[in-house]
C-alpha cells in the first residue's frame, strides 16, 4: 500500500508539471461543460447558453499550444466563474506530497500565512496578524514581489463568481482569501519580497517559511520534582471542568484556528434590553442547545431588541437556519420550495463521484437500495422538471419561545448562501432592520445542497458545483441580487484603524432614538 501511494502521488505531481496536448486540453474543457450540464439545474440562470457556448468554445480556440496545469486553471477558471453561481468553483492543481513531506511541512511555518487581510477602499490592507509582527496591522500592501496587488486583484476577481449580478462578494472574499488565491497563483514559495505602505512611507518586508521552535525543556539537576497527588475530589473536579469546556466548545463551535467560536450570545446592557448574537458560520458544533438557551434567556429577561450579526457568514447547514428562523418569526412558515435536481437519484450521483474515495463507493453500493428508494419517495416531475422534498418543505409553527421584539440584521458581501436565505424571510416578511451593504448571496436561492466534485482526466483539476436549486417561497424583481439593507454603511479604512463598528453602532443610536 505505502508503494502504490508513493507512486501514485508520483505519477500526480508528473501529471500536473507537464506540458499537456492541445486535443488533451479541449477534452477537459468539454468535460467541465458536460460536468456542469448534467448535474446543474440552474446553468442559465443568469447566462444565457448562447454565451456559455460562445465562451467555452472561444477558451478553445485560444488554446492553440501545450501548457502544464497551473496555467490551465488560470485560463479555465474565468469561464466558469461566467456561470455566476457562487457554489461552482474550479481547484487548482497542487502537489501531493508524502508523508515525509508532510511531516516536515507540519514543522514549518510560512510567515506570511499569518496575515489576514480585508480589502477596503480598493486597496489590500493587514486587518490582523496571527504572527509576532503586529506593526504592520493597518497598513496597505502595495506590491508582492514585483507584482502590484492591483494587477493581481484585478485578475483573480476573474476566478470567482457571487449568484447573480451583484458585486459586493467579490471585495470581502477577495480580502479574506487573498492568499489562498496567491498560492493558487504562484504556487508553494520559500520566501515573499512584500512592499507596504503606512500612512505616506513605504517599508518592505520579507516573510519566510521558518521551522516551528519547540519549547525547551526545563531540567533541573539539583532538585527533583514529585509528582503531586490528586485527591480523589479534584480529579473529580478536574473531568467535570474539562466536561463543562468541551460541552460549550461544541455548543459554541470552536475554531481552533483563530481561538475564537461560531456562535456568539451576549447581552449588551445591564438590564438586558439589547442582545446580541454573532453568528459566523451555520456549519459546527451543536447549534439546537445553542439556541434553545439563548432565546430562553431572551424570554426570562423580557430583551426587547436583538441584533443578529451575519456578516462574514459564508453559509452552511439548511437544518440550522430552518431551525434558527423558527426563534425568529411570529407566524408560521414554510422555509424553502421543493429543490430543483437534474436527477432523481441526486444522492447517488454525489456519492458516485470520480473523486470519491474506493472505500465509501463500495459502501454507496452496499446502501444503494436505501439510497434510490429513499431519493425517489422524495422526488417528483412537475413541469417537465424533477423536484426533491427536504423536510423543511414543510409549513411549521413558531417555537413556543419565539422572539416577539425588534431585530436588527447586520450583512455585507461575505453574507452568503444559508445566511442569504434566512435573510430573505427576514426581509421579505419585514421582520428585521437590515443594516451594512448588499449580501453576496442571491435573494431568489442558489444551487447548493449537495456537491458533484468532478476531477478532470488529463489536468486533474477540480471542479465542484452544487446539485439542487435552495430558495424560498419569497421572490423579488429583478433576478440576480442579494439582500439589500434598509440602511447602508459600507466601513471604511479609517473605522478599522480606530476599531469602529459603524453598523453596530448605527443600531445602538437607533435604539437610543427609539426610546
Amino acid at each position: 500500500m505505502i508503494l502504490i501511494s508513493c507512486r501514485s502521488i508520483k505519477n500526480h505531481n508528473e501529471q500536473i508539471t507537464k506540458l499537456h496536448d492541445v486535443v488533451d486540453l479541449h477534452k477537459d474543457i468539454d468535460k467541465v461543460y458536460n460536468q456542469l450540464k448534467r448535474h446543474h439545474p440552474k446553468l442559465y440562470q443568469y447566462t444565457s447558453k448562447k454565451v456559455l457556448d460562445f465562451k467555452f468554445d472561444s477558451l478553445k480556440k485560444a488554446i492553440t499550444t501545450p501548457i502544464d496545469s497551473r496555467e490551465f486553471y488560470k485560463r479555465l477558471a474565468p469561464v466558469v466563474a461566467q456561470v455566476k453561481q457562487g457554489h461552482v468553483s474550479l481547484g487548482s492543481a497542487n502537489k501531493w506530497h508524502t508523508k515525509k513531506e508532510r511531516k516536515k511541512l507540519l514543522k514549518n511555518k510560512f510567515e506570511f500565512y499569518a496575515l489576514d487581510f480585508e480589502y477596503l477602499e480598493n486597496k489590500l490592507w493587514v486587518k490582523s496578524t496571527r504572527g509576532k509582527d503586529s506593526t504592520i496591522v493597518g497598513s496597505e500592501v502595495v506590491k508582492i514581489e514585483d507584482d502590484l496587488i492591483s494587477d493581481l486583484v484585478n485578475v483573480y476577481k476573474t476566478r470567482f463568481a457571487s449568484d447573480g449580478y451583484n458585486t459586493t462578494l467579490h471585495n470581502r472574499y477577495m480580502g479574506r482569501h487573498f492568499s489562498n488565491f496567491y498560492y493558487k497563483d504562484k504556487g508553494t514559495v520559500d520566501s515573499l519580497r512584500v512592499t507596504f505602505k503606512n500612512k505616506d512611507s513605504l517599508f518592505i518586508k520579507t516573510f519566510r517559511r521558518l521551522q516551528k521552535k519547540e519549547k525547551p525543556k526545563k531540567k533541573d539537576s539539583t532538585k527533583t520534582k514529585k509528582r503531586i497527588k490528586l485527591t480523589s475530589a479534584e480529579k473529580k473536579a478536574n473531568r467535570l471542568a474539562f466536561k463543562k469546556e468541551r460541552k460549550f466548545r461544541r455548543k459554541h463551535g470552536y475554531i481552533k484556528k483563530y481561538k475564537e467560536y461560531t456562535r456568539n450570545f451576549r447581552f449588551m446592557e445591564t438590564d438586558k434590553d439589547v442582545a446580541y448574537m454573532k453568528l459566523r458560520s451555520f456549519t459546527n458544533g451543536n447549534y439546537k442547545r445553542f439556541y434553545k438557551e439563548s432565546f430562553a434567556k431572551l424570554d426570562s429577561a423580557k430583551t426587547k431588541y436583538l441584533v443578529l450579526d451575519l456578516r462574514d457568514n459564508g453559509g452552511g447547514r439548511i437544518a440550522e437556519i430552518d431551525y434558527l428562523y423558527s426563534y425568529l418569526t411570529q407566524v408560521d412558515y414554510k422555509f424553502i420550495e421543493d429543490s430543483e435536481v437534474n436527477s432523481r437519484v441526486p444522492f447517488l450521483k454525489f456519492l458516485m463521484s470520480n473523486t470519491t474515495s474506493n472505500s465509501i463507493k463500495v459502501l454507496s453500493g452496499i446502501v444503494s437500495p436505501i439510497i434510490v428508494v429513499q431519493n425517489l419517495i422524495r422526488t417528483r416531475k412537475r413541469d417537465g422538471k424533477l423536484y426533491y422534498r427536504f423536510r423543511q418543505t414543510k409549513v411549521k409553527a413558531p417555537k413556543p419561545l419565539h422572539f416577539t421584539g425588534e431585530i436588527y440584521v447586520l450583512i455585507n458581501g461575505s453574507s452568503f448562501s444559508a445566511s442569504s436565505l434566512i435573510s430573505t424571510h427576514l426581509k421579505a416578511t419585514k421582520r428585521a432592520t437590515f443594516v451594512g451593504e448588499e449580501t453576496g448571496g442571491a435573494y431568489n436561492g442558489t444551487v447548493a445542497g449537495i456537491y458533484k466534485i468532478y476531477e478532470l482526466p488529463n489536468t486533474k483539476l477540480k471542479i465542484r458545483m452544487g446539485m439542487m436549486q435552495i430558495e424560498a417561497p419569497q421572490k423579488q424583481e429583478p433576478d440576480g441580487y442579494g439582500i439589500k439593507p434598509d440602511v447602508e454603511i459600507l466601513p471604511t479604512v479609517s473605522d478599522r484603524k480606530l476599531k469602529k463598528d459603524t453598523e453596530l453602532d448605527w443600531v445602538i443610536q437607533d435604539i437610543k432614538n427609539k426610546r
